[in-house]
Formats: structure tokens, C-alpha cells, sequence
């Protein structure tokens, strides 16, 4: 869940689209990806914030409605909201055991 609907923009691993090629859709893109890769970047865990993470993720600000307008697969279900919460979670303290 986390690599469809975050790592466009939290991650090393973004796969742009046609449009992030184009000024100025170009500017807006490279701007929301450094500034969500600012937040949080998957490619380098684990994270400092996990309860901020967690909060906006289930309070509904991530993934953001105008990523999602492109990315419908993006749109997750409550449940997923939930799934995904608590997997990050899960993740984030079984990588601080290690």
C-alpha cells in the first residue's frame, strides 16, 4: 500500500509521468515531490515521525486529493487508511529493533 499511494512523493523511487516533463506541471511536480521527500522519504528509514506519519495518514491529508486525481489508484479505503497506519507502525519499531 505504502509504494502506490506514497512513494511517488516519499521516496528515491518516484516515477514520474509525461507531465512532470512539461513546464510549468514540471514545477508543481518536482516542487510536491522535494517537499513530501522533506517530510518523510521512505528510501531513507526509519523515520523520525511515525506519529505525525500515522496522523496523516489516517486523519485523511495523505495521499493528498490532488495526487490522488491523478493517481486514482492512490485512493484508499478506510480500511486501508487503517491497514496502512498500522503497518507503518509495525515496520518503524520492528526496524528500530534492528
Amino acid at each position: 500500500m505504502a509504494q502506490t499511494a506514497c512513494f511517488d512523493c516519499h521516496s528515491n523511487e518516484t516515477v514520474w509521468p509525461w507531465y512532470s516533463y512539461v513546464a510549468p506541471s514540471s514545477w508543481f511536480s518536482i516542487r510536491h515531490v522535494n517537499g513530501g521527500r522533506g517530510h518523510l522519504n521512505f528510501s531513507e528509514w526509519p523515520p523520525r515521525e511515525t506519529d505525525e506519519i500515522v496522523e496523516a495518514v489516517l486523519e485523511g491529508e495523505m495521499p493528498t486529493w490532488d495526487y490522488m486525481l491523478l493517481h486514482p489508484d492512490a485512493r484508499l479505503s478506510d480500511a486501508d487508511l487503517q491497514a496502512l497506519a498500522d503497518g507503518l507502525r509495525a515496520t518503524v519499531a520492528a526496524s528500530k529493533l534492528n
